[in-house]
């Protein structure tokens, strides 16, 4: 115990609880290796059941949390240490018949004490995985159900969650991967772009929650390998974990539309799947298209929606549009330009078109009147 008070500073910094433990780990080990050297001193051999027994003797004497304070790397550290002050004293301590054998004895037992340490460690990382895991998969879902209160903070800050900048929920096929292996992969991409990541399955689907991200697009893209083929939806950027679910609920919808706009690109922003919700029963979608679109529209100066309806029925023909209206071409192209304005929509490009023409429908079932 002095050796590891001046030569090891992590031993140092340990509270006094933690270095009693750690003197209690040491006396195992050293009471183990007597047992042991009666039992198997003729022999030498060892089983699976004799290698298990090391690690409950040596180990079993310190509490499981133990795992957590000191590191695998310092363990073994402390375990080389101890063996190398026994060795040191055993000349002093025995005969000269007794010396070589029980060296020899030590040098075995320290191969099969540093097994008995790597599998501890195993075990515990492996409950702790499992646990994370869990853990992952709560915060998740209570994304996804807006649950997400203080403990569910805390417990995706227990997971790493740093909690900057915007979060966005990416949706898509799970892959037939291992999970663990998966989302392994799915931070080590999120990490290396600079955001938090965590994962979930829920059923088919895989759920990615992205924080600290500065572009939705691209953000998706980076994780996009890892799903399964098909459509990959992100949702909106939300400001932080608690607020999600908006991401969340416009994700999902966007998975279950994204079969009616088979040309969709992958990763596809939920907003891009704004007119194929809003035709699959979504509210929220159609209340947006309505107050994105319609209203802007209705709201302006001039008589955009009409010159939007003439436009369509003409075909996209702008002189056609003109004649239909008794105006000038230029006035026709102003007008189109003032909507592309106002709703960041151009009517040219047809996917634009498309959602001009769902947005105008859904305005005038609402009973929303085309001027004030």
């Amino acid at each position: 115990m002095a050796r590891m008070d001046s030569d090891k500073e992590w031993f140092r910094d340990l509270s006094a609880q933690d270095r009693s433990w750690v003197g209690m780990i040491v006396q195992a080990g050293i009471q183990g290796f007597i047992h042991w050297y009666r039992d198997h001193a003729e022999s030498w051999t060892l089983s699976t059941e004799t290698d298990s027994a090391i690690a409950a003797e040596v180990f079993g004497a310190a509490p499981r949390a133990l795992a957590g304070v000191i590191n695998l790397q310092q363990t073994v550290e402390l375990v080389r240490l101890t063996i190398d002050v026994v060795e040191e004293n055993l000349d002093e301590l025995l005969g000269p018949d007794l010396v070589a054998w029980v060296h020899e004895g030590l040098l075995r037992y320290g191969r099969e004490l540093a097994f008995a340490t790597a599998e501890v460690y195993a075990r515990a990382a492996e409950v702790r995985g499992a646990w994370d895991a869990r853990l992952e998969a709560l915060v998740v879902d209570a994304v996804l159900r807006s649950d997400t209160d203080d403990s569910v903070l805390s417990r995706a800050s227990a997971l790493g969650w740093g909690g900057e900048g915007d979060v966005v929920v990416v949706l898509g096929a799970a892959s037939d991967a291992p999970r663990v292996t998966v989302f392994d992969d799915v931070r080590g991409s999120a990490q290396a772009a600079g955001m938090d990541a965590l994962c979930a399955v829920q059923g088919d689907l895989m759920v990615v929650v992205l924080g600290n991200v500065s572009d939705p697009g691209r953000a998706a893209s980076r994780v996009e390998q890892h799903f399964a083929a098909g459509p990959l939806v992100h949702g909106p950027p939300a400001a932080d974990l608690r607020a999600a679910h908006s991401s969340a609920t416009a994700a999902m919808s966007a998975f279950r539309a994204a079969a009616a706009w088979p040309g969709a690109p992958r990763p596809v922003a939920a907003d891009d799947l704004l007119p194929e919700r809003a035709l699959g029963g979504d509210a929220a979608a159609r209340q947006q298209l309505i107050d994105e679109v319609y209203l802007p529209l209705r709201e302006a100066r001039g008589t955009l929606i009409e010159t939007l309806d003439v436009w369509f029925a003409q075909g996209t023909s702008v002189e056609g549009t003109a004649r239909q209206l008794f105006v000038h071409p230029n006035t026709v192209r102003y007008r189109l330009r003032q909507a592309a304005d106002l709703t960041g929509l151009t009517p040219g490009q047809p996917r634009h078109a498309h959602t001009y023409a769902v947005a105008l429908t859904l305005g005038r079932l609402a009973g929303l009147p085309t001027d004030e």
